[in-house]
Formats: C-alpha cells, structure tokens, sequence
C-alpha cells in the first residue's frame, strides 16, 4: 500500500486524512525506519507494509462511532505506538495515553511525539496490571494491538474502563480465545456485544476487532499479579 493506496482505502471505509495528518503519517513512518534496529521496534520495514499493516489497520479502529466519540483512549501494550499513535494523529481533540513496559519503546514513542508534535499523547512507561491497578474506571474505549490471550488482556485492561465504556482489542482469528475467557468475562461483568470481522485489504488477512461494553464497576481484585493471570491461562 503506498500513500495514494492509503488515502483511497481509507476513503472507501469512509475515513479521510488530511494533508497535516498525510505529512505526520510519513514522519512517522521515516523514524520508524531510522530507528528500528535501535529500539528494535518491528519487523515490518517496508514503506508499503508499513501504510497497510501498521496504519491502515490501526485506523480500522475510526469505523467505530465510539472511537470516534472518545474523549479517553488508553492503548495497552503499545510497543511502536499502534495503534494509539495513528488515533491520535486522526483524533487531535482525543486524549490518548500509551503504555509500554519496554523502557527503549517509550524512548523512540517520545521521539515520535515530539516531532511530529503530538500534544494529545501521553506516554507511559510501565507494566499494564501496575498502571490499571492505579487509573481505575476512567478511559472511554481501551484497546491493544498485543498479542497476549483474550482473557489476559480482559485482566489487564478492563480495570481502567469506565461502566458502559468498551474494550476494543485488535485481533486475528479469535473464537478459541473468546471459548478459552468466558469465566473472566462472567467475573469482570462485560459483554461481546459485536465480533466485527474484516479483511485486510490488499493481503486479503482475515482481522477481528471486538466490541466488548463493561456492564458495571470492575472488582477491586483486578488486575491480580501477573503470575496469577498466567496460571489461570
């Protein structure tokens, strides 16, 4: 996907980008090259894959009105700022905050926002459970891009959701996770309300977004130490 590809498709799922927000996009894919092996921040290097795997996809997220609508976005597990960074460049007005335990990651994340001058991030560097077990019942939507089990990331993240706010988790092919977390989610008091199901255009990869609503105020007993979700894996 080259940056045409990229406005065009964005356009077909009803996104537009202006043409601040084309420059930041190819900033930041620059520094993503130019500090890569650095902060060792992806496997993914090449202009297009970069446009298609790591932007288009996180925008994916803006087909949602209640992304659109956030005032508080928290993106857990970061990493190279996906897919919080690529929000924040559409969302100007949105409040969203990054957190990444990898000491390096945040690094080059600060790079990031200071040159292209991001003043709606807030970059955070700590463990999940540590930073949920203190910012508790207040973002409107939280997502991740992570890789880690559904139901580790339901622990993780749904603490620092506020009641009738959603967990939006980016996702591949995910109906054994969803069959492996159906006790987390009886105990943290959220719903699936939708599994939207979307191809990543070009590559033609199959993609998952869920929307899941927090019902009610989390148990203080979550997050549980980070030793205890695993062995409950």
């Amino acid at each position: 996907m080259n940056k045409e590809e990229f406005i065009d498709y964005l356009n077909r799922i009803n996104i537009t980008v202006t043409e601040e927000g084309l420059n930041k996009f190819e900033t930041y894919k620059n520094l993503l090259q130019e500090y890569n092996q650095k902060f060792n921040l992806t496997s993914i290097t090449e202009d297009k894959s970069i446009y298609l795997k790591h932007f288009y996809d996180s925008l994916y997220l803006l087909t949602l009105k209640e992304t659109q609508e956030a005032s508080t976005i928290l993106d857990i597990g970061t990493g190279a700022g996906f897919p919080g960074i690529p929000l924040s460049i559409m969302l100007p007005n949105t409040q969203i905050t990054l957190v990444e335990s990898n000491t390096k990651k945040c690094g080059f994340l600060n790079i990031v926002k200071e040159k292209l001058n991001l003043k709606n991030i807030e970059i955070i560097n700590k463990r999940a459970e540590d930073y949920t077990k203190e910012k508790r019942e207040y973002f409107d939507i939280v997502t991740s891009r992570a890789v880690a089990n559904l139901k580790i990331l339901l622990e993780l993240e749904i603490p620092s959701l506020k009641t009738n706010g959603y967990f939006l988790p980016l996702k591949s092919n995910i109906e054994e996770e969803i069959k492996d977390s159906q006790n987390i989610i009886k105990n943290l008091s959220v719903d699936i309300e939708k599994i939207i199901k979307y191809t990543l255009t070009i590559e033609n990869s199959n993609r998952t977004i869920l929307k899941i609503k927090k019902l009610q105020k989390t148990n203080p007993k979550y997050p549980r130490e980070y030793s205890k979700i695993l062995k409950d894996k």
